[in-house]
């Protein structure tokens, strides 16, 4: 029985065109424009306990500081794996809807207006740009999922 020499998966040519579609759709201004919102946002989230100037409220402080640094970490690097976006989209989605709820969630009195104020705004603002996150993922693949037939390699 001869056994034949298979290339790795990762050469193969149909990954290799998801790659390169995944590396040019994040390089379209549209995702540079997601990524440095989303950074700023999560920035911001981070920072906003003392920049607002609610931050002897220790647990919205503490979870305000948390879900920023968890948001940069899934939006900020859109660049660096986009293949991956559409899942870390909905993710950072959760992140923002959790900032909305977090002042009247979180233990002790931290909803007064200013915490209420930033978090609802930089919450909305934070999934709003989740979901742009996720449909330009989704946008970038459609047609090319399953289902979709392609002509393989040699056959036309």
């Amino acid at each position: 029985m001869a056994s034949t020499h298979r290339a790795p998966i990762e050469e193969h040519p149909d990954l290799m065109e998801l790659r390169a579609r995944h590396d040019r759709a994040a390089a379209t201004p549209r995702a540079q424009m997601i990524e440095a919102l989303a950074l700023l946002t999560g920035l911001y989230l981070a920072a906003s306990p003392w920049i607002v100037g609610f931050n002897g409220f220790t647990t919205l402080a503490v979870t305000n500081l948390i879900a920023g640094i968890a948001y940069m970490l899934l939006l900020g690097g859109l660049g660096n794996s986009y293949e991956r976006t559409h899942s870390m989209a909905w993710a950072a989605a959760a992140i923002g809807i959790w900032t909305c709820v977090a002042p009247w969630v979180v233990a002790g009195d931290v909803a007064h207006t200013r915490s209420i104020t930033s978090n609802l705004i930089t919450g909305a603002l934070a999934t709003l740009l989740a979901l742009a996150a996720a449909s330009a993922a989704r946008d970038n693949t459609k047609g090319h999922g399953p289902g979709t037939r392609r002509a393989m390699p040699g056959n036309h």
